[in-house]
């Protein structure tokens, strides 16, 4: 996928511009790093990224959340600006999310948004720390046996055991991919996400996510929530209607659940809109601040 440098409109520019918080905290002896909006001590929100992705994905969501709200995305193991582990799994990582919502300045119970395999995440955390949230809205995340990059890799996903490295910062660029592909999606959103994807080393420019573990993590098998849940379904996303109606089962009868029209599975990317009102709409009805 190119990156392209469209202007982009004002609604984006304003959310980039917006003043935005950064923290640390230690989980399991490694640094984890956070990004957080709005007043400390409000109600609020975490934001939880998918995987080989970061809380910079968020970057352009998380203002338009924060009114009256505290919102925080960290970057989980692995990811991001936080240390990598030499084992991934779903409990490890909903730690770090419960740490996370500890320390960033969210005033009681915050509400878990998770995208993909963060939606899995905040799902395994909603079962294992009930009280500690106050909901959980997931993002087309296909919540089953296998992770969606476990499922790639017993597809034939080719398996990266090294870290790759480009010489300069546009050719990295030039190479950024989303995981599964995805045809529509605002370019300005997709060149901010991918400039801070990369970090630069002594012998060039690499991606930031552990190359050598992702993918790699066992899931939390059958997950009961024991707080409230909203799931959005991207239309074109990678939850099918016959995964939806199993995951319905699990969600219980009182989960609100929707389709996000025209979305491919990253619906921060190309339907970044929709997402805010998804969440502000959810918020609204869970009579939440």
């Amino acid at each position: 996928m190119g990156i392209h440098t469209d202007p982009a409109p004002k609604w984006f520019v304003e959310a980039l511009a917006a003043r935005v918080e950064t923290g640390q905290v230690t989980v399991d002896g490694l640094t984890i790093a956070y990004r957080a909006w709005g007043e400390e001590g409000a109600p609020g929100i975490v934001l939880v990224h998918g995987g080989m992705a970061h809380s910079r994905w968020w970057d352009h969501i998380a203002p338009q959340l924060a009114e009256g709200r505290r919102v925080v995305a960290l970057d989980l193991s692995g990811h991001g600006d936080s240390d990598h582990r030499d084992s991934y799994g779903l409990e490890p990582w909903t730690r770090e999310i419960l740490a996370v919502a500890g320390v960033a300045g969210i005033g009681g119970p915050p509400v878990l948004v998770g995208h993909s395999m963060g939606g899995i995440v905040s799902f395994a955390a909603s079962r294992l720390y009930s009280e500690s949230f106050a909901g959980v809205v997931l993002l087309d995340s296909p919540i089953r046996d296998m992770t969606l990059e476990e499922e790639m890799r017993a597809q034939g996903a080719p398996t990266r055991t090294e870290q790759k490295t480009y010489p300069t910062a546009e050719e990295a660029l030039a190479r950024f991919r989303l995981v599964p592909s995805q045809e529509d999606a605002e370019p300005f959103v997709i060149d901010h996400i991918a400039r801070q994807s990369m970090r630069q080393g002594p012998d060039g420019w690499y991606w930031k996510f552990d190359t050598l573990r992702i993918g790699r993590e066992r899931p939390i098998r059958n997950v009961v929530p024991k707080c409230r849940v909203a799931y959005f379904r991207s239309e074109h996303g990678v939850v099918t209607t016959e995964l939806l109606a199993q995951m319905r089962e699990q969600f219980g009868p009182d989960a609100l659940v929707a389709e996000l029209p025209a979305a491919g599975h990253h619906p921060m990317i190309d339907q970044p809109l929709a997402v805010v009102a998804a969440v502000r709409t959810v918020l609204e009805a869970w009579d939440l601040p």
